[in-house]
């Protein structure tokens, strides 16, 4: 059995990745001053970035969850792969040849086929339907291409291919090309029921890809009369590639169009995606086979940065039929899930994007796009026109109904006296009544809800404590660790963890009394066991890392080695030490602090001599202050 990377190889591999380069295929990252970049966190959901990216130190955290570390780390939270994995997904990607301990054994045992080759079984399979595409059983195929506006070059493009119709064709190039069966069942290829045979037969097929461009699945759709499967699409099932719910169809082709212009367009199907981007609108992406959802909400804004320093917009297109009525209701139900602006497109004539290029023509599908209107006001909309406006009754209903919609949307007391214009305008209603119901509509939201942290919290302190339980005492927190009070002691530490060797000498007379903070003196205390500052070499941050053995100390250095430096030169020696005399002046006025209370409670006649120590000690510490003082200000 094949032993562990050396250690020597995964240095390397760490040192010629770039971890803004692996992170930007699932974040868009933007400069944070400082050399390093910021974005939406891909493992919580939140409306500001607080996910830092330092390049210099290789390093990622997140100030808003805590998760953190280096670029193995990320794509093993990311991806759910184990450390081995990582590496030689890196290690492929920087040509870095791994070699293995002689004698020694792999501690990982991943379950299943390994996801590299998973990914590797469904790029066979993309570029076996693609060359299958230009064969002449596949002449329906290029036929429903042809028909719809798209020609070779497009198909290349995007990918598309054939699966033939024999049950068995890619099957069989699969175990040419050496990959067992249970690879290609688990890729989402292959399926077994009475024999093994291939999931897709006689159908046209669409990559469907990850943000980095690797295929994970595919789409099928139906283009013979006699299939025997009546579905007219088919999609890849849940695998560990593939989950219908995290992963949007274009997305690798859309992601860098949607970070620059911070606007995405979601259409409903893989031809429309295709129609949009051959019109020039590149920021179009779709859902695969299923409704968008709040998963693929959180894939978007992690892409558009979608925050509110920085808002974008969200722009669904839908059919003007029933179905996508309802499909524009059940998005607006989502719309709490953006920052960013939600409109919706529909075209008057019903088209959808594909059927309007084909049409009307490039220009017609920009256009489209860009007579855009907001998507709560499409809704409202369509929820008056159900009722008769003629009728009292009917107008008093659509009314209560469209208040009602204030709950979907976010910031409910700010847009309330918006709905309400808008709905006195599309019902007739008196404005002053329509904003009476608004408001009713807008109170009517729960309060100390058992679901949300504080009605737990509520509900735990309300339950009665049962016969002979003592009360529990309330946990101990530790301050945060952005508190103003402890500025100067992460400053110190982001200059040890950061630039080691620019602080050796400063720091040289630095000890963990200087660090208040529990969990910062453990950092200091980490530094001191892993050799001291002259110990640090290019991976100091992540060695320090993986040896805190605390999860708040490993947090801690994480988010140390990536916050910016608050200095325009960087971490030159006039910064350097005047943070580290200043942190270390801090010190000696809680020394004199200490010895002033001691000697106030000493008597000067009883004992003397313990008086006169203390004295000397006192003014010994004050000129050691002012002498941290002068240097400080020396260094500024």
């Amino acid at each position: 059995m094949a032993g562990r990377i050396r250690e020597e190889d995964i240095a390397e591999v760490r040192e010629k990745v770039r971890i803004d380069e692996v992170i930007g295929d699932y974040v868009t990252l933007r400069s944070a001053g400082g050399g390093s970049l910021k974005g939406l966190c891909p493992f919580h959901d939140e409306k500001s970035p607080s996910f830092n990216v330092n390049p210099q130190r290789r390093g990622y955290h997140c100030f808003g969850c805590g998760e953190g570390g280096d670029v193995f780390a990320f794509l093993m939270k990311i991806d759910g792969l184990g450390f081995t994995e990582a590496v030689e997904r890196l290690a492929d990607k920087v040509g870095v040849t791994l070699r293995r301990e002689e004698g020694d054994v792999r501690t990982e045992r991943p379950r299943g086929p390994q996801r590299s080759r998973l990914v590797e079984a469904n790029k066979v399979a993309q570029e076996f339907y693609a060359d299958a595409l230009a064969t002449p059983d596949a002449v329906l195929a290029r036929q429903f291409l042809g028909e719809r506006g798209f020609d070779q070059e497009a198909a290349e493009t995007f990918g598309v291919g054939f699966a033939p119709r024999d049950g068995e064709a890619l099957l069989r190039h699969l175990r040419q090309r050496r990959f067992t069966d249970e690879e290609s069942v688990a890729a989402g290829l292959v399926a077994i029921g009475r024999s093994t045979y291939d999931r897709f037969r006689g159908r046209l097929v669409w990559p469907i890809r990850d943000p980095s461009g690797d295929t994970i699945g595919f789409g099928a759709r139906r283009i013979f009369d006699d299939d025997r499967i009546e579905a007219k699409y088919l999609n890849t099932p849940e695998t560990t590639l593939y989950k219908k719910s995290q992963v949007l169809y274009g997305i690798d082709l859309a992601r860098r169009e949607i970070a620059r212009t911070s606007k995405s367009v979601v259409v409903e199907g893989y031809t429309d995606v295709m129609a949009c981007h051959l019109s020039g609108v590149g920021t179009a992406v779709a859902t695969c086979g299923t409704a968008f959802g709040d998963d693929h909400a959180r894939i978007l804004r992690r892409f558009l940065n979608d925050h509110a320093e920085f808002p974008g917009e969200v722009i669904f297109t839908f059919d003007g039929d029933a179905a996508g009525q309802k499909a524009a209701l059940r998005a607006f139900g989502g719309d709490q899930n953006f920052v960013s602006q939600t409109y919706v497109a529909i075209e008057p004539t019903g088209l959808d994007p594909c059927d309007l290029r084909l049409q009307q023509g490039d220009a017609a599908v920009r256009e489209l796009i860009a007579r855009r209107q907001p998507l709560y006001r499409f809704v409202l909309a369509n929820v008056v026109q159900r009722y008769d406006l003629d009728r009292a009754e009917g107008r008093v209903g659509a009314v209560r109904e469209a208040a009602a919609l204030v709950h979907s949307s976010r910031d409910t007391a700010v847009v309330a006296s918006s709905f309400a214009r808008e709905i006195a305008s599309l019902t007739g209603m008196d404005p002053a009544e329509v904003q009476v119901e608004v408001r009713r509509a807008a109170g009517r939201k729960p309060t100390g809800d058992p679901r949300s942290t504080g009605g737990r919290e509520q509900a735990r302190q309300s339950q009665p404590r049962q016969p002979g339980q003592q009360a529990q005492p309330p946990r101990q927190q530790l301050p945060d660790l952005r508190d103003p009070r402890f500025v100067l002691e992460r400053e110190t530490l982001k200059l040890v963890v950061q630039e080691p060797v620019a602080v050796a000498g400063a720091a040289r007379d630095l000890g963990a009394n200087d660090f208040t903070h529990p969990t910062y003196r453990a950092v200091w205390e980490l530094v001191e066991r892993n050799g001291g500052l002259g110990a640090a070499d290019a991976d100091w941050a992540g060695r320090l890392r993986d040896h805190a053995g605390d999860q708040a100390v490993a947090s801690a250095v994480s988010a140390l080695a990536v916050e910016p430096v608050p200095s325009k030169k960087g971490a030159d020696g006039a910064f350097v030490a005047n943070t580290v005399y200043r942190l270390q002046e801090l010190t000696a006025q809680r020394r004199i602090a200490e010895v002033k209370s001691r000697l106030q409670r000493t008597n000067p006649v009883e004992q003397t001599t313990e008086y006169n120590r203390m004295f000397g000690e006192l003014t010994a510490l004050e000129q050691h202050r002012r002498q941290l003082r002068d240097l400080a200000l020396g260094a500024s």
